[in-house]
Parts: structure tokens; C-alpha cells; sequence
């Protein structure tokens, strides 16, 4: 019986999913804070974490990470407001299987649940096999935008050139990685995916380069690290931005010098690994503002894809909600033909800032949900249906400033809202980087949102 971690600071949430969960024959453990369920974690094994993004004591990001330390192995999936879903979708970058919205369809829940485990039984089978050709299945764009982008990649592919991928979190940079990689010289050797954002200083080298025994308490035995698993073939290192930056000095040495030093080890060791890089932010800004190296920055740039939002690829959106609808009904045994008008002109005026991520899982539960041969309006999330630009810019807008107004503190405080504002949207709405470049903590950063109201 699959035994799940659940963690929730509502007692009765906690209690009404794990009389359903039992229901359907998973063992449920319930805690109310992170920190409860690290310790839980600590004392005993679970097959998979359910888990609030917003705990009393820890966000989702600073869980997952905490997490992450403890096992690489067990999926955990977020459930999270609307508001949270940028925050829900960096989340995933870091390793988190999927994030769902509350309130939860159980049938949802129990679905995500079930493909969460299928991939963890599958990723246990076979550790270093290649992505099954169904996970990078793609449909190709029709915009101007994505006709680019396959230009680029087909321009790039057949030659050694490190790339930088850039664009929002969601747009489809790993997917972009995989297409360089299958369409070049090195298509027959591993491809292999690292998530810098889930690292830590102390994890990154060790992840990176590996270690041999002995090189710190608990290393019981020699750790073969990604350039090592990538010989021949390509690694992707995925939000390269958020790389430590003593480990970006080591990264420098490896790509120039083609060798490798395991933690811990007293030689160095040849590695043929071409290098591709994404990022959700501006990694020249980054250099700018010293929190990237110019060196490390200039030697992946021998070639940059910008890929845009899903909002700006004009056409492609029902497009990609189509192919959504045929991995969808493939996955629930549906025969859903399609969206009705309403549907799809909604699809289009939402500005989608999860971008393909959110609008695939869109997709999949209006298939869930509906009844007839098209999807309607009734299976669309409230945000959708009744979103328009106006409420999406009132939702972070702030008051004008009053040019007879002389209270000092409420002048600070707009000052200070403002430039919040600013920072985030400057970061893309990385609020560890805007914390960060604020010169505050992520805590303090948090609660200045909720102080001034400000819903992302």
C-alpha cells in the first residue's frame, strides 16, 4: 500500500483527504507545519508528499528544497491558490512533480497521484535512461515566434556550440534542449538534465563533479556526477541563474578545460559533455549586478533562443491546447473532440502566466471534468472565465501619489510598494531574487506583500 505524506495546516482539510485517500488504499500521514513533516520525513519512508504551498512556518519553495536534501527520490506535489500558480510553476523547476489548485477536485488529486507514482515506478526501473519519447512529444507552433525558434535549432544542433535557452518559467526551454540535443551529433549519447535552482552551495559541486568516498561524513561511497553520466552527450543545466557563485568558478574550469575534479579526489578527469543552459531571467543584467560571472556568462553564450511567452505567440494557443486535449484524453480514456466557441475564445484573452505548464493542466482537467463531446465554460477555472486585463493589472497596481500629501509613513510605504513592484517585475517574479536584490530576507519579503496587498 503507497504511503503518503500529507501536509496541511488546515486539520480539517487534512482529515477530510485522508478519509478519501484511505479510501482509496494509500496509507495517509498527516502534519500541519514543514517542519512537522520534515521530521516525519526524517523518521520514516514515504512513496510520495502532498503538500500546502503556504505553511505557517515555511513557503512551498523553502520545503521543497528541505525536501530535496533529505530525498531526490520521492514525488511531491504542491496545492496552491491561483495566486501562487508563478510561484507553483518555479516550484516545478525545482523538482516538485505538479502543483493543483485549490479547492482540489479529489478525482484530480487522485489522478496527479497515480501519475506521480507511475513515474516514480518508472524512473526506479531505469535511473539514467533517456526521457521516454512521450514525455518530449511536441506539437509545433504556427507563430512567427515558434517558427524561429525551430530555425535556431536546427541551425545550432549539428554544431558544438554551448546555447542559452531564455525565457518565462513554463515556455517550453527544456523541450528546446531536448530538440538541439536529438538533432545533433551527440542524439545517440545521454542527455542529462540538472535543475540548478534545487541546489544548494553544499550540493551543487558534489552534484556536478561528484565525490569519492570519504570526502565528507556520509559519503559511504564514490558519487558519479552529471558531466560524468553526460559523457558524449549533452548536459542541460536548467535556471543556470540560480548556480551558486563559487560553483560557478568550478563550472568555468570544466567547460574550458574539459576536465573534472571530484569532491574529495586528487586528479582530474577528461569529460566530452556539450553544455546547454536555460534561464527564466536575464542573465546579462545577472552579470551587471555581479551575481553572475561575465566569464562563465560569455563562454555558454556562443549561441542564445529567446522563447517567448505564451501570451505573445499569437495562434498558437488553441493550437497547443489541442494537442493538450489528445494527451489528455489518451491519459483518462476520453474522447473529448474538443472546445466550443466560448472556450476558445477565453483561452485566448487569458494571458497565461504559467504559460504552457498552466495551460496544459488546464487542459487536463476540463477533460476530467467534462461531460459532453466540448469542453465549455463550466470546466474552465474561474480565473479564465472571467479574467480581463483590467482586474489583472488592478491586482498589482498601487495608489497614485497625492502631491499634498505630507504623513511621512504612508509616503515611505508607497515608496517602498512601488519598489517592490518594480523589483518583481524586473525578476520576473522571482521573490528569492528580489528578496535577494532587495536586501532582504524571503520571509520579510512575504509578509511586506501581504501588508501591501499585493497578489501574484
Amino acid at each position: 500500500m503507497p504511503k503518503i505524506l500529507l501536509i496541511d495546516d488546515d486539520p480539517a482539510f487534512c482529515l477530510m483527504l485522508k478519509g478519501y485517500l484511505k479510501r482509496q488504499q494509500y496509507e495517509v500521514e498527516t502534519a500541519f507545519t514543514a517542519n512537522d513533516g520534515l521530521r516525519l520525513l526524517k523518521a520514516s519512508s514515504f512513496d510520495l508528499i502532498l503538500t500546502d504551498f503556504r505553511l505557517p512556518d515555511k513557503d512551498g519553495l523553502e520545503l521543497l528544497s528541505q525536501i530535496r536534501v533529505l530525498t531526490q527520490e520521492v514525488p511531491v506535489i504542491l496545492m496552491t491558490t491561483y495566486a501562487d500558480i508563478r510561484t507553483a510553476v518555479r516550484a516545478i523547476k525545482m523538482g516538485a512533480f505538479e502543483y493543483i489548485t485549490k479547492p482540489i477536485n479529489p478525482d484530480e488529486t487522485l489522478l496527479v497521484i497515480k501519475n506521480a507514482l507511475a513515474k516514480k515506478a518508472d524512473t526506479a526501473q531505469d535511473a539514467t535512461a533517456a526521457a521516454p519519447a512521450a514525455e518530449i512529444q511536441f506539437v509545433k507552433g504556427q507563430s512567427a515566434q515558434a517558427e524561429q525558434i525551430e530555425e535556431f535549432i536546427s541551425l545550432v544542433a549539428p554544431t558544438n556550440l554551448s546555447v542559452i535557452v531564455e525565457g518565462e518559467s513554463g515556455t517550453g526551454k527544456e523541450y528546446v534542449a531536448r530538440m538541439i540535443h536529438q538533432q545533433s551529433k551527440r542524439h545517440d549519447k545521454p542527455f542529462v538534465a540538472i535543475d540548478c535552482g534545487a541546489l544548494s552551495k553544499e550540493l551543487a559541486g558534489s552534484e556536478l563533479f561528484g565525490y569519492v568516498k570519504g570526502a565528507f561524513t556520509g559519503a559511504m561511497k564514490d558519487k558519479m556526477g552529471q558531466f560524468e553520466a553526460a559523457e558524449g552527450g549533452t548536459l542541460f543545466l536548467d535556471e543556470i541563474g540560480n548556480l551558486p557563485y563559487e560553483v560557478q568558478v568550478q563550472l568555468l574550469r570544466a567547460l574550458q578545460e574539459r576536465k573534472v575534479r571530484k569532491l574529495g579526489g586528487t586528479t582530474d578527469q577528461d569529460v566530452d559533455v556539450r553544455v546547454l543552459a536555460a534561464t527564466n531571467e536575464d542573465l546579462a543584467q545577472a552579470v551587471a549586478n555581479g551575481q553572475f560571472r561575465e566569464d562563465l556568462y560569455h563562454r555558454l553564450n556562443e549561441f542564445k533562443i529567446n522563447i517567448p511567452p505564451l501570451r505573445e505567440r499569437n495562434g498558437d494557443v488553441i493550437l497547443f491546447a489541442a494537442h493538450f486535449l489528445k494527451q489528455a484524453n489518451h491519459e483518462l480514456e476520453k474522447e473529448v473532440e474538443g472546445f466550443d466557441e466560448a472556450t476558445e475564445e477565453a483561452m485566448l484573452k487569458y494571458n497565461w502566466p504559467g504559460n504552457l505548464r498552466e495551460l496544459k493542466n488546464v487542459v487536463k482537467r476540463a477533460v476530467l471534468l467534462t461531460k459532453s463531446d466540448l469542453v465549455t465554460l463550466q470546466e474552465l477555472p474561474p480565473e479564465i472565465v472571467y479574467y480581463t486585463p483590467s482586474e489583472q493589472q488592478a491586482s498589482v497596481t498601487y495608489a497614485p501619489r497625492h502631491p499634498m500629501d505630507t504623513d511621512l509613513k504612508s509616503i515611505n510605504e508607497r515608496t517602498e510598494r512601488e519598489m517592490i513592484l518594480a523589483m518583481l517585475e524586473r525578476v520576473k517574479y522571482n521573490k528569492s531574487k528580489a528578496a535577494r536584490l532587495l536586501n532582504i530576507d524571503r520571509k520579510t519579503l512575504y509578509n511586506k506583500l501581504k501588508l501591501y496587498n499585493i497578489d501574484i
